[in-house]
């Protein structure tokens, strides 16, 4: 079934034109990405799969066009194609806005680009977000994965790398795949070891976030840095 199929109380695209995009759900917004349904299927139940399957917005922001071939009715090229790449204008424009204004001017943007970029990893990624003398944004960077302790976590790769980029200041963060954004004990003494080291070269450690799919935990917040 194609949009125009459906009942007119239930079209997207009208809905949108006549009540602004704030009042289409997620599945209506994908509906007029995908624009046609299959057979047994239509296009609103292909969007509401799409985020179930997927973990909902946050989760698709860290899909492949690969991935997305699970979808039945996806299978060309071409709508998942435009998916991804509206998924990565999305991610784009969150980075953009924090390389624009000075980072913490903005500290619910900082959390959501975190959660988008971490918040749905499967394994744990360890990521710096390298700033300038201004507090504006550099560059996120993912420097290391799997399960992260001090000893997976080399301060003197971290040292190279803000040296690289001369950063005035960092921000740490970290995903727990399990779902709890508390941090731990290895959380903290790893904070400060990075913060020690990084004192070395005259770099401020500014916070450590602790990232999950639906919350990022500030450890300055917490008092823990």
């Amino acid at each position: 079934m194609i949009l125009k199929d459906l009942p007119q109380d239930s079209r997207p695209r009208e809905k949108l034109l006549a009540r602004g995009p704030a009042a289409l759900s997620d599945a209506e917004l994908l509906a007029l990405l995908l624009r046609t349904g299959i057979p047994g299927k239509n296009v609103l139940q292909m969007g509401q799969e799409l985020l179930d399957t997927f973990g909902g917005v946050a989760g698709l922001l860290h899909t492949t066009a690969e991935s997305l071939k699970r979808i039945k009715g996806l299978g060309g090229a071409a709508k998942r194609a435009q998916l991804v790449a509206v998924l990565e204008l999305a991610r784009r424009a969150l980075a953009g806005q924090l390389k624009e204004t000075t980072l913490f001017d903005t500290p619910q943007a900082v959390r959501d680009y975190l959660q988008l970029q971490l918040g749905n990893r499967p394994h744990e990624v360890f990521a710096i977000l390298f700033l300038d003398s201004q507090h504006r944004l550099i560059a996120l960077e993912e420097l290391f994965r799997g399960t992260l302790t001090q000893t997976s976590v080399y301060p003197r790769e971290v040292v190279t790398r803000t040296l690289a980029l001369n950063a005035a200041s960092v921000v740490l963060a970290h995903n727990h795949p399990s779902g709890s954004a508390q941090p731990s004990r290895a959380d903290e003494a790893l904070t400060q070891t990075l913060k020690a080291a990084l004192a070395l070269i005259d770099v401020r450690v500014l916070d450590h976030f602790v990232v999950t799919s639906n919350q990022a935990v500030s450890m300055a917040e917490l008092g823990l840095l």
